[in-house]
């Protein structure tokens, strides 16, 4: 039987690349030239620190960073960019935390969505990816371009195409 899975995975080497790009483009840029700017990638726990003068400097230097790893071919919504910046003493902070795999309340938004769409297959929830399997690959399809036009927050990549 044709399955695929459906998985939100960021590549580590391709989001480090994107981020030194960024770090190096705002160190030659004259709009922070002499200013404080410290960019940090915790791997571990796929948190990007920033921290930075003033608001308007880190809303530039967020723009940098997501333009950077869109060229690198990652997708922009793998930046949580929804939590607000603190201000300590006469720097900005800010946590931007990377969106890795698919947590358990968005899988099963996911399949509810699948098996709402009255598609002819089965979504079953693996750790941290979905495979759906069907008899046609006609079926297997439609369901890629519902989870494409959908308005999911996440980073979806279809991968394992079995047939």
């Amino acid at each position: 039987m044709p399955s695929f899975d459906i998985s939100s995975k960021v590549d580590l080497q391709t989001l480090d690349n994107a981020i030194n790009t960024a770090k190096k483009e705002i160190s030659t840029r004259y709009d922070f030239k002499g200013c404080h700017c410290e960019i940090d990638l915790d791997k571990k726990n796929f948190v990007l620190k920033l921290e930075i003068e003033s608001e308007m400097q880190l809303t530039q230097a967020e723009d940098i960073i997501v333009t950077k790893a869109m060229r690198q071919g990652l997708d922009a919504k793998c930046f949580d960019l929804s939590k607000e910046h603190t201000a300590s003493g006469k720097y900005v902070r800010k946590e931007i935390k990377i969106r890795n795999g698919i947590d358990q309340t968005d899988a099963k938004k996911i399949v509810k969505m699948i098996k709402d769409s009255g598609a002819k297959v089965q979504a079953a929830i693996m750790d941290d990816i979905i495979r759906v399997t069907g008899k046609k690959i006609d079926d297997l399809q439609e369901v890629i371009a519902l989870c494409r036009s959908s308005a999911l927050e996440l980073p979806l990549q279809f991968i394992n195409m079995k047939s």
